[in-house]
């Protein structure tokens, strides 16, 4: 499985510039970063992201990608090239959003499960049907409804969004689509926020030309060697390694 998503690096912007936005995958579960591209000045992330897409080996591989991708022709490269999408449907698509929204999902059985940690609890509540005949994503099999239910310290929230994924009901039943989608937010843990808080990027003011992309793809690099190697932890490891200069070597030489 492969997350897709987009971060902008301020540190460095300046000098009439706007910040560089690269978009990154990254594989659920082992947390390596397979590829990254830069969104042009006078583009946005969906060109970015598809750019990245076809760069990728994607046979067989399930791709997952916030609202700001849930576009046809996105749909339509994962599916060509052999792999699935679970794609996120917010407010912000007000028709299909709408749409969804109307779907008989009283009447359909949910999944419920809660998590609780570092004092918060989020319900998750799941219902999946197949897709109707007006949703026109290419290789569309099922459309789901995800309630997400926060509270921490005495406070609940409530989200509800909507999904459409290629994968059929035997390979994504619903509790299977709800963790997918819940593990796409590693990128967000596992890689952008570990950039900028490990490696404190955003401080990080290299601004001339393609530096910004580079660095980035150096920090890349680095955190899915430490990953393949078998560390949870890239703040220890980077500390581990730094403490013998052979380290670094051995571990470039094991990859």
């Amino acid at each position: 499985m492969t997350a897709i998503d987009g971060k902008t690096v301020w540190g460095a912007r300046g000098g009439g510039s706007a910040a560089p936005h690269l978009v990154a995958a990254l594989a659920h579960g082992s947390g390596a970063v397979p590829g990254q591209v830069a969104v042009g000045e006078k583009s946005n992330e969906i060109p970015a992201a598809r750019e990245l897409l076809q760069l990728l080996d994607l046979d067989g591989v399930v791709v997952t990608m916030d609202a700001l991708h849930t576009q046809h022709d996105t749909a339509a490269l994962v599916a060509g090239a052999g792999g699935d999408y679970v794609l996120t449907v917010k407010a912000n698509q007000k028709s299909l959003y709408a749409q969804l929204k109307t779907l008989p999902w009283a009447s359909v059985p949910a999944v419920t499960r809660t998590d609780r940690g570092h004092g918060r609890r989020a319900t998750r509540t799941v219902k999946v049907v197949d897709v109707p005949a007006w949703v026109e994503f290419t290789a569309a099999t099922q459309v789901a409804q995800l309630r997400r239910t926060v509270t921490c310290k005495g406070r609940r929230t409530l989200e509800i969004v909507y999904l459409i994924t290629s994968a059929d009901a035997r390979t994504a039943p619903p509790a299977v689509l709800a963790a997918w989608v819940q593990s796409h937010w590693e990128i967000e843990n596992r890689l952008h926020w570990v950039r900028d808080v490990t490696f404190d990027e955003d401080r990080f003011q290299i601004r001339t030309g393609n530096a910004p992309r580079v660095m980035a793809g150096l920090r890349n690099t680095a955190i899915t060697l430490l990953r393949l190697d078998g560390h949870h932890n890239i703040a220890a490891a980077l500390r581990h390694h730094a403490r013998d200069t052979d380290r670094p070597i051995n571990l470039l030489l094991r990859a």
